[in-house]
């Protein structure tokens, strides 16, 4: 892939999955998720720790095989399944989008960024050696570290064990069993009387002194020990424990920074910390390989690729399967042809009723204070709002959702002599047409998602100097008040589960509401009874009993319509009370500056003929005007 296909017209391109780091780890995990059927990016600078080994050892079926082999292998492999790969050095991973689902940002180098849906680090670690000449060059050849990578290659040769900690005697009893010719080099460490019983129980030699240098010969081979006395002892190898730090600042911005690894009350290393499959405190962020375990080898690390790309592909199933969710529930509870049921449901069974003509108590204490001018009335229902609104002279653009609760709010109007601009739109998904001096809705029945962006665009509705009113069920309070999470909504009449709050909120609150919102709908008004353009919002609770009124002792209920039955007729199944409830902190953070808020607060309604009582949310908040600044 180049700079160009890095990126598309629209901006980065999207992957399910970003693999960091191109190696051991990291290409079984691109692997894996290419035969899963996940779109993939393995991005890689080209630089395996292992790239300077002549040999990959202890690797079932490729014993012997030089380092670059094994990745060209796995790259044929990866691209086989359709993964794609782009190199240069990822210098930042930081979250991306709205933070409802795990998103990222990788930045390759300076100018390169592609975004994913999650991500996996197999960066690997650095070899942090000490400052002695010709250890650094000699790294991967014939200055060595691990006994099991390339003990057998140096067996019954002369080699040199570098002290540099508390851990060097350990070394050199290990490699002990590859040679039985090991110079223990003391360098500055000092052995206690067990350790020089032990070096010198094995045959091991100690040399005393600072080492000066490793020496090599013109093709890089190690050939002797130079101490700085000017002595050079002749070695064909030497082995020295370097500081394993893992290569994990591109991690910094998500606030994953590196831990040290002890080994007793000793420090060898640094690492990020994951759980056993790989997940890191940041949902959505796996590790595997020597970025989170510093000790594994070729194997280990490739299995751990493979087992942290299961555990991804798992989060990403259960990602996929909550967001199906939510979209089928929005079409097929909250959308307009749910609504559009629900009225027309009404409708049927309350032929000729004009109840319910009575307005929001809230919009009368907040509109009692206010000079009339321009008003939103967002999910207006079937018009109560905002025909009250209209009554007392305010200039009326009423939205809704529902073209059957906009036409039933048209007749509404007409019977009553008012004038209401009515609009199909969608304030969740589009801005509002115009700014107001009032905008108000009540009882928003959306999931968080749409609802988070519904409150910005009303927010961005209301002109300086205007007002916001939003009003809406609070969350249950633990205390049997408020809506816990197993209510849903039953038109006219609760569903009990224990908590004994009444939802029939034409009864409640004297006006009727499409409850939920949609998506998708064209322009244009389908009714004649306004401008018609942009999106839809409906929100509140339709009531369904006569009147507006629970049913007296001895009374039946209106017919049951829960999960979609209103006499005969299919109708949408009901949203939960707990999904479309919010809070007052909620709505106030969606004002973001320039804004008084003059209530947010929650307040214990009295449901009639009941006894017990509800929680509100209220909201009313006032945007700053130039007059204020001045």
């Amino acid at each position: 892939m180049t700079t160009d296909e890095a990126r598309d017209e629209q901006g980065p391109r999207t992957y399910d999955v970003v693999v960091v780091g191109g190696g051991a780890a990291g290409l079984p995990a691109a692997r894996g998720r290419g035969r899963a059927r996940r779109s993939v990016l393995v991005v890689d600078s080209g630089e395996p720790r292992n790239a300077r080994a002549g040999h990959v050892h202890n690797y079932l079926g490729r014993e012997g095989t030089p380092p670059a082999d094994l990745l060209a292998a796995g790259r044929a492999e990866v691209a086989g399944y359709g993964g794609e790969f782009l190199a240069g050095t990822v210098t930042a991973v930081d979250r991306h989008g709205d933070g409802d689902v795990p998103e990222f940002l990788v930045i390759v180098g300076e100018e390169q960024a592609v975004v994913a849906r999650r991500v996996l680090v197999a960066t690997g670690l650095a070899d942090e050696l000490p400052h002695v000449p010709g250890l650094a060059e000699g790294w991967g050849r014939g200055v060595l570290h691990c006994p099991y990578c390339h003990g057998w290659e140096v067996r019954d040769q002369p080699v040199g064990v570098l002290a540099t900690g508390p851990f060097a005697v350990h070394q050199a009893l290990l490699w002990r069993q590859w040679s039985a010719d090991i110079v223990f080099f003391r360098n500055t460490v000092e052995l206690t009387e067990e350790q020089a019983e032990q070096l010198a129980a094995r045959g091991i030699t100690v040399v005393d002194g600072e080492v000066a240098a490793v020496e090599l010969d013109a093709d890089g081979a190690v050939t002797g020990v130079r101490l700085a006395s000017g002595q050079v002892v002749p070695r064909r190898a030497v082995t020295v424990a370097a500081r394993m730090a893992a290569r994990a600042d591109l991690l910094a911005p998500l606030g994953l920074r590196p831990v040290d690894l002890l080994l007793g009350e000793h420090v060898i290393g640094s690492r990020i910390e994951a759980d056993p499959t790989g997940a890191t405190s940041v949902p959505g962020v796996f590790v595997a390989g020597n970025v989170a375990d510093l000790q594994a080898s070729v194997l280990p690390a490739a299995a751990a690729g493979l087992t942290a790309a299961g555990a991804l592909n798992a989060d990403l199933v259960a990602e996929d399967t909550r967001l199906a969710v939510e979209a089928h529930r929005r079409a097929h509870v909250f959308g307009p042809d749910a609504w559009d049921g629900r009225h027309r449901a009404r409708a049927r069974s309350h032929a000729g009723d004009h109840g319910g003509d009575e307005p929001n108590p809230y919009l009368v204490e907040a509109a009692e204070k206010l000079k009339a001018g321009t008003v939103l009335d967002a999910g207006a229902g079937t018009g109560a709002d905002a025909c009250w609104l209209a009554a007392r002279g305010w200039t009326v653009t009423a939205a809704d959702l529902s073209p059957a609760a906009l036409e039933l709010a048209a007749e509404r109007a007409a019977r009553l002599g008012h004038d209401v601009t009515w609009l199909r739109a969608d304030l969740s998904a589009e801005p509002a047409p115009a700014t107001f001096d009032l905008v108000v809705a009540h009882y928003l029945c959306l999931p968080p998602r749409p609802r988070r962006t519904l409150f910005a665009n009303l927010a961005a509705a209301v002109a300086p100097g205007g007002t916001l009113l939003l009003v809406g069920h609070a969350p249950d309070d633990g205390h049997g008040h408020g809506q816990g999470r197993g209510h849903e909504i039953d038109h006219g009449h609760e569903i009990d589960h224990g908590h004994g709050n009444d939802h029939s909120h034409q009864n409640d609150h004297g006006h009727e509401n499409s409850l939920g919102h949609g998506s998708g709908h064209t322009p244009g008004d389908d009714h004649g009874h306004g401008p018609g353009q942009g999106p839809v919002t409906a929100h509140g609770f339709v009531g369904y009993h006569p009147h507006g009124e629970r049913p007296g002792p001895g009374e039946l209920p209106a017919p049951s319509r829960r999960l979609g039955h209103d006499l005969g007729h299919e109708q949408a199944p009901e949203p939960h009370l707990a999904e479309v409830a919010w809070s007052p902190a909620e709505a106030a953070a969606a004002l973001g500056t320039g804004w008084t808020v003059e209530i947010a607060e929650t307040r214990a309604r009295p449901i009639p003929h009941d006894g017990h009582s509800a929680l509100d949310s209220v909201l009313r908040a006032r945007r700053d005007s130039p007059a204020d600044e001045s």
